[in-house]
């Protein structure tokens, strides 16, 4: 007979194999963008089944082996999100990249480092592919919504890139929303102006919080070697 303790370890590895019921893998949603440089909420260890948690950065953007490391958005914080984790072109009609995410029916342990193919259907880019990967949990973020991870995007409820790179207090350009041109860009630290400039060339074309179709995919290799954090379960 199996004690007391085997039974409750098996229960909780069932709770983190298991997708919450309800959960969907596919729907219509949108994005918005954001940089905020606060450590992403998937960086605490224990959040998903994941072989570790996503990457975190110390001020001079140097890895950090302390995935316990308080945010540094929270008062004496020195954790913060990874240069390397910025969007990029794979070709004029792909791009790999990261986002906060709010997945319908889904919890934290069910999204972090999980990865969503998106399919842009609005603006300019529609017919678009963008493969993100999650890497963090907007609170304030509605159903369906992902958060693209993009340098200048805008800092949002939290600015971390003041303490981290030196930001104006609503980070660079406008609080939400960002900068507004590619110029605007070489306002930013150089090890954040390749994903700055993302967002305005020939893939991204400026678009404007574009609307997308998303499904759930395999995570690519090129995203998990930058974030650091691969899924056990799927």
């Amino acid at each position: 007979m199996p004690s007391l303790n085997t039974i409750v370890l098996f229960a909780l590895a069932a709770a983190f194999a298991a997708p919450a019921a309800g959960q969907s893998t596919s729907g219509a949603g949108k994005t918005t963008r954001y940089w905020d440089c606060c450590k992403p909420s998937c960086g605490w260890p224990g959040k998903a089944a994941v072989n570790q948690p996503v990457g975190i950065c110390g001020k001079s953007d140097q890895r950090l082996s302390d995935q316990n490391t308080r945010s540094g958005c929270d008062s004496g914080g020195s954790a913060f999100m990874c240069s390397s984790q910025t969007p990029w072109a794979v070709s004029n009609s792909l791009a790999y990249g990261f986002a906060a995410a709010h997945i319908p029916g889904g919890t934290e342990a069910d999204t972090c480092c999980s990865c969503y193919e998106l399919t842009f259907t609005s603006t300019a880019i529609a017919g678009k592919k963008m493969i993100v990967q999650a890497t963090n949990i907007g609170g304030d973020l509605s159903q369906g919504q992902f958060d693209l991870a993009i340098p200048g995007g805008g800092v949002g409820l939290f600015n971390g890139c003041d303490d981290q790179w030196g930001a104006p207090a609503d980070g660079w350009g406008a609080r939400y929303g960002g900068v507004s041109s590619a110029s605007d860009c070489n306002k930013l630290p150089q090890q954040l102006q390749a994903g700055c400039n993302f967002r305005f060339g020939s893939f991204f074309q400026g678009a404007d919080n574009p609307n997308v179709n998303w499904r759930k995919v395999a995570c690519p290799s090129q995203l998990t070697q930058k974030s650091g954090c691969t899924r056990t379960n799927g």
